[in-house]
């Protein structure tokens, strides 16, 4: 690939991002897509919103950048949650990293490279962007010292963040937890694999087994129900419902021009119905059939105290350990109710098969792979595949496949991955949410650092050596010369990717065009133009964490090797930090979070990241006959392996464990205050397995509920300024 197809490949880029970006600005401020671009504030507020005609509304503006640069860290806290904060802090991470490599790798080691050789150089747009690597350099150059001193300098910047990042984001957390008194899961256990007994129910014997070894700490008890199937289907009626609902509202259609086949009147003398009266129609659950029937081996254990359940998750119950299971419960609004039902002895199984699939799903991925990456090497295919120089003649055309065609083709590939992944991690049994996206999370990361990296890289060094023999490419011996070999080459198309994968994906991430198509479905299909009953979304860190994380490892692998993709990384990243600003600030609901616990996922794929380019580059000093710059390789990756592990010992045992310290201080300031009694009183109605409210009437239809209203939203009201193009034209009332 030269120079013109990359910047065939950024003027196109380029070009969807500003038609996006100005496209959003105008889509945001139309009144009829406040539910897709406004969610976070409808999820405070229900407002009524006309449809006026102003000119302002098709203009194009920044606005949305100012608001976003603007908010603070508090506000991004309070409405994100620390979930939110955690990913952000990564994307600035990045930004701080990368800004320091490019400084010293565009003006020291990119001239290094580009005059490596004794060659003539042809015009900038003809050149090959092989030349701007450190495959460039001549073996034996005495130059290789700067790139063992980039090196030091990045992989030092790196490690002095990530240390102040991580004690941070530690202390954060710590506050998280001293914060959430509120939170009664912090009461609750959940029990799995619970015997039965055929001398009374699976209630009886919770009550009797923590009666006898928890009686001083023991409170209650809440079964779980297989009611899976039976929470969907009203989940389902709900929403089916509300959008009937919202075309029953008023009693008298418009005229029409057509009139009626039977009787030749207008529309205006149709009628709806008034709906019958709330007590003719209201019903319960509990009217079925005897719940009991449908218990299920798990149950919610409720204790006294904070610390009493914490002992009861941490400690094994039974000497099977196939039995008891204790787990801390999750927040109401973040468990899992349909892996709670499941019966615990069968996710073992499920686990393998799921690993099994796993493998096989990523072997297969490995045909778009091998067919994107032979598009960016059309030339080493012409002396294979001679049939195809037809094909190559016009130069665009050649430019278009080898620069942008190969990056897009593996982005739609990689569109279903998500997705497919999330099934994986239902199914291996998650009883959270949060939990649940974040094993989704790491799934993804595997793959795309293995499927987008290392395939890569290794296709790369097979469409290099097709005479070679298979067994002698894999060698193990040779891997990492030929990985060495292979990196450089390869990051042509890691720049690419980056435009494509990178700049392209924050235009549609603004843009959404998922929930846009399901508005414009609800809007003018069903015609329901009530915007509060189109539901909203949470943040996807599983597409989004392992992305970020993946340019991390592109820049830092190609930051000495081949650092042309540095300026295209840092746009990326800005871009980023503005795009998810403004999502979480306006577009995603916090339902749930994990407090915080992405931030080990993000430190150890950035230490990995580091070790990898340091071996890397130990290879190509090696291919490059540089003893020197090689010799002091070698220490730099165990100090990185040794910073790692005291990260590992200091700060990671607060994102795995609770502090009793701070348990049983919180503890006791509830018992001295008085409220420990209320949030007994609390812990009895909180987690309630199917609750279907009615908006209209206020009433509720619950299964496995107390009577008593509990507000489990994780995030109130919220005041923050009103954001000027937001597409509000009355006054919003409260919920």
């Amino acid at each position: 690939m030269n120079i013109s197809a990359l910047l065939t490949s950024s003027g196109i880029n380029t070009a969807v991002c500003v038609v996006l970006f100005s496209l959003y600005s105008i889509l945001r401020k139309q009144p009829s897509l406040v539910s897709v671009y406004f969610g976070q504030k409808l999820s405070q507020v229900r407002s009524k919103r006309n449809d006026p005609l102003w000119f302002q509304r098709f203009i194009p503006s920044a606005s949305w950048i100012v608001k976003s640069w603007e908010a603070s860290e508090e506000e991004l806290l309070a409405i994100g949650g620390l979930d939110a904060v955690v990913f952000l802090r990564a994307v600035v991470f990045s930004i701080r990293v990368f800004s320091v490599a490019s400084v010293i790798c565009l003006f020291l080691v990119l001239p290094l490279n580009y005059f490596g050789k004794e060659m003539d150089h042809k015009h900038i747009r003809n050149e090959q962007l092989s030349v701007f690597t450190i495959e460039n350099v001549k073996e034996g150059s005495r130059w290789l010292w700067a790139h063992c001193l980039a090196l030091y300098v990045i992989s030092s910047c790196a490690c002095i963040l990530l240390y102040f990042e991580y004690k941070s984001v530690t202390k954060m957390r710590l506050a998280y937890i001293a914060a959430s008194r509120s939170q009664i899961n912090h009461f609750t256990v959940l029990v799995r694999a619970i015997p039965w007994s055929r001398e009374g129910s699976y209630s009886v014997r919770v009550a009797k087994f923590f009666t006898d070894y928890y009686s001083s700490s023991y409170l209650s008890h809440q079964m779980i129900y297989k009611s899976g199937a039976m929470q969907k289907l009203m989940t389902d009626a709900e929403k089916i419902y509300n959008v009937l609902k919202s075309n029953t509202v008023e009693q008298h259609y418009g005229s029409r021009l057509l009139r009626c086949g039977f009787c030749g009147g207008t529309s205006t003398s149709f009628k709806i119905l008034s709906p019958e009266p709330e007590n003719v129609r209201t019903t319960s659950l509990h009217d079925g059939p005897d719940l009991g029937k449908k218990e299920c081996g798990a149950a919610l254990v409720f204790f006294r105290t904070r610390y009493a359940a914490l002992v009861a998750s941490e400690a094994l119950q039974q000497p099977n350990p196939m039995t008891w299971v204790t787990d801390l419960a999750p927040e109401p609004s973040d468990i899992y109710w349909s892996n709670l039902y499941v019966p615990y002895r069968i996710f073992w199984i499920r686990k393998i098969a799921i690993l099994v699939a796993f493998i096989l799903f990523v072997t297969f991925f490995l045909i778009p792979v091998v067919f994107t990456q032979s598009l960016v090497h059309l030339d080493k295919l012409e002396k294979v595949f001679p049939f195809i120089k037809g094909i190559t003649e016009r130069k665009f055309m050649k430019q278009l496949i080898t620069g942008y065609l190969p990056s897009v083709i593996l982005m739609i590939f990689l569109s279903i991955v998500p997705p497919i992944m999330m099934v994986f991690s239902t199914l291996e049994g998650s009883i959270s949410r949060s939990g649940r996206k974040r094993s989704s999370c790491i799934k993804v990361l595997y793959f795309i650092i293995w499927n987008v990296f290392f395939a890569n890289i290794l296709t790369e060094a097979a469409i290099d050596h097709y005479q070679v023999s298979i067994m002698k490419l894999g060698d193990p011996k040779t891997i990492p010369n030929q990985l060495a070999k292979a990196v450089p080459s390869t990051a042509t198309f890691f720049v690419t990717y980056v435009l494509t994968s990178g700049w392209a994906s924050l235009s549609f991430e603004l843009i959404q065009p998922f929930p846009l198509l399901c508005n414009s479905f609800y809007r003018f299909i069903l015609r329901n133009k009530d915007d509060t009953s189109y539901g909203s979304y949470t943040f996807p860190y599983h597409t989004e964490v392992p992305r970020v994380l993946l340019f991390g490892l592109l820049g830092f692998t190609c930051s000495v090797l081949a650092p042309l993709i540095l300026p295209f990384l840092l746009v990326y990243f800005f871009l980023a930090y503005l795009v998810y600003r403004n999502q979480i600030l306006d577009v995603y609901v916090t339902r749930y979070q994990s407090g915080g616990l992405y931030w080990p996922i993000i430190h150890n794929t950035t230490i990995f990241s580091l070790v990898l380019t340091q071996i890397i580059s130990l290879g190509v000093f090696g291919i490059k006959h540089s003893p020197i710059a090689s010799s002091f390789t070698i220490p730099l990756i165990i100090c990185t392996l040794l910073f790692n592990e005291y990260c590992r010992q200091r700060f990671h045992p607060i994102f795995k464990k609770t502090p009793s310290k701070t348990i049983i201080d919180m503890d006791r300031e509830d018992e001295h205050s008085g409220r420990m009694e209320e949030i007994h009183h609390q812990l009895l109605s909180a987690y309630c397995q199917i609750k279907s409210e009615s908006k209209s009437s206020g009433k509720s239809l619950e299964l496995n509920c107390p009577e008593t209203e509990v507000n489990d939203k994780e995030t109130g009201d919220i005041s923050r300024p009103e954001d000027p193009e937001a597409p509000v034209n009355t006054s919003a009332q409260p919920p």
